[in-house]
């Protein structure tokens, strides 16, 4: 009867009907964007990153959506997207999930079809910064720096995280460098005052080491104790420089670091 209801062409003895248990898998999602205001009308959105191809990653996702929307229940509408580098990553959906890659709810993102786009928001720009060639990279960098007045300083440390990982030759000196940062604004950024803090713990660390030469001498102890001074923070570094004043044995610098790094 159920075949005929359907409309489906096929005989009653071709299938064999049974009631199953589904045993219930742990999922977890990438993330999920939750509306804070109180607008029914905007919906509930899935983001998934996929920057490795999966044959089964639709079969999770197409999963895991129903089973959060049963338990959460949230009361509102939802959208689904996937984040690919490029299509060429995107593996298709097995014949069981087809129907779902139609939903109008599932949005595709390829980073790479935004590669060669003009006119894009400073916000779609950091995309092309992400996907762009090394030797496009510095320059659209430098062009969205240029816009400072219609990005942040949160954005600007944004986009030396990006040159770090993707010009891994040149040193955050460089990048910054290469940015033409104006000074104001160049000692806002978290990388300068990343590298003033390096540089000054530098200076503390050598500034220790002499006074350790002078009151102790060299010896094999003294070189040990050196070796942990890269562990200390600047405040540290410095609370050693003015303990150092009262200490009469070596013993007293080797319980000062071990109470210090314990």
């Amino acid at each position: 009867m159920a075949l005929e209801l359907l409309g489906l062409p096929y005989r009653g003895d071709s299938y064999r009907f049974s009631s199953e248990e589904i045993k219930q898998t742990a999922f977890r999602l990438d993330g999920i964007f939750t509306p804070i205001a109180d607008e029914p009308e905007q919906p509930l959105i899935f983001a998934e990153v996929q920057y490795q191809p999966d044959p089964d990653f639709y079969a999770r996702f197409f999963s895991e959506i129903p089973l959060y929307l049963r338990l959460n229940k949230p009361g509102r509408r939802w959208l689904a997207f996937v984040i690919y580098p490029a299509r060429s990553v995107e593996k298709p959906a097995g014949i069981e999930f087809e129907p779902f890659m139609s939903l109008p709810q599932l949005r595709r993102i390829y980073l790479k079809d935004y590669q060669d786009r003009k006119g894009l928001s400073p916000n779609l720009e950091f995309i092309r910064l992400i996907v762009s060639g090394e030797s496009q990279t510095m320059d659209l960098a430098r062009q969205l720096v240029e816009r400072r007045d219609k990005i942040s300083q949160d954005d600007i440390d944004f986009i030396e995280t990006i040159l770090v990982y993707k010009l891994p030759n040149l040193s955050r000196q460089e990048i910054i460098a290469m940015l033409n940062l104006d000074n104001v604004t160049l000692k806002q950024t978290r990388f300068y005052q990343e590298i003033a803090e390096e540089e000054g713990r530098q200076q503390s660390q050598k500034l220790v080491s002499r006074m350790l030469r002078h009151k102790f001498g060299v010896s094999a102890e003294l070189q040990q104790a050196e070796q942990k001074l890269s562990a200390l923070s600047v405040e540290q570094l410095e609370d050693l420089a003015e303990a150092l004043l009262d200490f009469t044995e070596g013993q007293e610098l080797t319980r000062w670091l071990a109470n210090k790094l314990a």
